[in-house]
C-alpha cells in the first residue's frame, strides 16, 4: 500500500454551510454512498463522514464555525493546489493507461 506523502494530500478547504449541506443531501436523497459523494466533490471520506453525522444530530451549521476567515489569496491558493492534485491524479491514471495499453500491443 502507497502511503499518501505531504504534497499529495489535498489541502483543506474552507467550505460554505450551503455547500456542506448539499453534499450531504447528496449521499442522504439520493442514495449515494459517502465515498462516491466525496470523490464527486474531492472530499475526503472522513469529512463527508463527520457533515452526515452532524446533519444528523441537527449540528450541520455549527460545523466549520470556529473556522478563521480566509484572505483572498489563501482562498485562491487552496483552490490551485487542490486542482493541482486533480491534475495530477488525471495525468497518473492516463500515465498508466497508456502504460497498458503498449503492454497489451506487444502481446
Amino acid at each position: 500500500m502507497k502511503w499518501r506523502t505531504e504534497m499529495e494530500r489535498l489541502p483543506r478547504g474552507i467550505y460554505t454551510q450551503e455547500f456542506r449541506a448539499q453534499a450531504v443531501r447528496l449521499h442522504e436523497v439520493k442514495e449515494l454512498t459517502i465515498p462516491e459523494v466525496a470523490k464527486r466533490l474531492s472530499l475526503s471520506g472522513g469529512m463527508l463522514k463527520n457533515w452526515v453525522y452532524a446533519a444528523r444530530r441537527d449540528e450541520l451549521g455549527e460545523v466549520g464555525k470556529n473556522q478563521k476567515p480566509l484572505t483572498d489569496l489563501k482562498m485562491e491558493l487552496a483552490r490551485v493546489k487542490r486542482e493541482l492534485v486533480e491534475v495530477k491524479k488525471e495525468r497518473d491514471l492516463l500515465k498508466k493507461a497508456v502504460v497498458d495499453s503498449m503492454g497489451e500491443s506487444n502481446i
